[in-house]
Order: C-alpha cells, then sequence, then structure tokens
C-alpha cells in the first residue's frame, strides 16, 4: 500500500522519487495499534524537512495520512513515511519548496531478528544526522558484506572510529556491564535515543579493535529493537547478556502512541 497526502500515488507521481532521489523518511513499528517514540519520528520529520527542503512539515496531518494508512493493516507492520517533492527537476532542485507525504505499509519481521554478523568496511554518510534516502553507498556497501558471507556492514569512520551500520544505530557492552555508544557522526535513531533516556550509558569513541573486544554488541532501530551481533569481521560475540537482555525488556516496556 501507498498513498501520497493520504489518497493513492500514481506511478508518474513516484518517479521523481525513484529517478532524482531526493527526499527523506522515517521508519515506525506499528505493534497492537501503537509507536513506540511516536513524538520523537515526528520530531526527525520536522527537523529534517526544513535541513532538506527549508520548509515547515504539519505533523498532525502526517499523523492523519499514517492512520488512514493502517486502517484495516494486519499487525504488526512498519510504516514509512517519506517526504519528498514530486515536482522536483534534477536541474532546478533549488526551486522545489513543496514536499508531499508518501506513507508505505509492509508487514514486520518478529522481533528481536536472530543475532547478526557484521562485516567493517570504511565508509560514512552523506549528512548522516539526516535519515535521507540516500541510501545507495550504505546499501552497496550491505550489498559487499553480504556478498561476502556476513548480513550487515559495520562502518568505520575516516578517522578510524565505528560509528553505526547500513540501517541500525550499533552499540555495545563492556567488560564493566556498561552501555557504551560510539562517538562519532552517526543518524541519530528514535530507538537509541529511547534506550538512552531510561538506561545509564557512556558515549565514547570506539575503534574497531576495541570494538571486537567488548563483553557484547547489538543493533538497534525501529524494526529490530535491539538486536545482537554475533560477529564482527571473524571476532566472534557472545549474543547472550545480561545487559541486552535488560536493553530488551527496557525498549519492549515503552508505551506505543497511536497516531
Amino acid at each position: 500500500m501507498a498513498t501520497l497526502n493520504g489518497r493513492p500515488v500514481s506511478p508518474d507521481e513516484l518517479l521523481p522519487l525513484a529517478l532524482v532521489n531526493v527526499g527523506h523518511f522515517t521508519t515506525m513499528r506499528v505493534d497492537d495499534g501503537g509507536i513506540r517514540g511516536l513524538p520523537l519520528h515526528m520530531e526527525r520529520l520536522t527537523k529534517d524537512c526544513k535541513a532538506v527542503w527549508g520548509a515547515d512539515l504539519d505533523t498532525e496531518r502526517v499523523r492523519d495520512f499514517v492512520r488512514q494508512a493502517l486502517d484495516g493493516h494486519t499487525q504488526p507492520c512498519v510504516v514509512r513515511v517519506t517526504v519528498y517533492d514530486p515536482e522536483v527537476d534534477m536541474g532546478h532542485l533549488a526551486d522545489a519548496a513543496e514536499p508531499q507525504v508518501l506513507v508505505t505499509v509492509r508487514g514486520a519481521g518478529a522481533m528481536p531478528p536472530a543475532p547478526l554478523r557484521a562485516r567493517s568496511m570504511p565508509y560514512e554518510r552523506d549528512l548522516p544526522e539526516v535519515k535521507h534516502v540516500g541510501l545507495f553507498g550504505a546499501l552497496h556497501t550491505r550489498r559487499s558484506a553480504q556478498l561476502a558471507g556476513f548480513d550487515d556492514v559495520l562502518f568505520i569512520g575516516r578517522e578510524g572510529f565505528v560509528s553505526e551500520g547500513s540501517t541500525w544505530n550499533v552499540g555495545f557492552v563492556d567488560r564493566n556491564g556498561t552501555v557504551v555508544w560510539p562517538q562519532a557522526p552517526v543518524l541519530p535513531g528514535v530507538t537509541m535515543a529511547l534506550l538512552q533516556q531510561r538506561a545509564e550509558h557512556r558515549i565514547a569513541p570506539v575503534t574497531l579493535e576495541q570494538a571486537k573486544g567488548m563483553a557484547a554488541a547489538f543493533a538497534t532501530n525501529a524494526g529490530i529493537g535491539v538486536r545482537a551481533v554475533a560477529a564482527i569481521d571473524d571476532t566472534e560475540l557472545p549474543t547472550e547478556h545480561p545487559v541486552l537482555d535488560r536493553l530488551r525488556e527496557i525498549y519492549l516496556s515503552v508505551p506505543g502512541e497511536r497516531p
């Protein structure tokens, strides 16, 4: 299902998104009609709309479109809100000033999924603080990691520090049982923010060597919750740890809010 401003979207209206690929989005998991961190998702859309389009966004209108899209849809599911301009012209991007709201819905998998194995690769996303639709680089590195036998990719910035995964934030549990979030340019994920609000942690630079020496590692985003990382490159990591269990409990205890 895909709607643009609350009505079925046409192929012609989707073409600019596919061919010009300028826009931003947020992805939200819906369980029993509720969305964890819904206000944070709306804040992200508002902030990114200003950064990408220089425009304000009516989040009440967005929530109405989400409600319409979810009506009668089987749950759990994942709803994505993409903000783009169907009239955008690649040669005159400065003229694009009327972003519209595309809502798509798909089924959701079990949470959390099985532990993942990550391959470290040097990469930094463009405008990492914005959840934009320019995903080619991130998905290309994911594909490369999968062709090498891994599930996904872990980015290493130009200064040699761990930053994030292709579409997820990464966190660690050190040998003292403390949650460590990498200090690096990353997308500020909603799931990460919810955990940081509720669980003790520290934020510090993490080298690849330090990451491989942690007591545990985990990936977070709205679709997967807290997912254990079973390996980084050829270094195996424990997938069972009391801190991981606690983080999952904390996240699942966050009440969902209806759009």
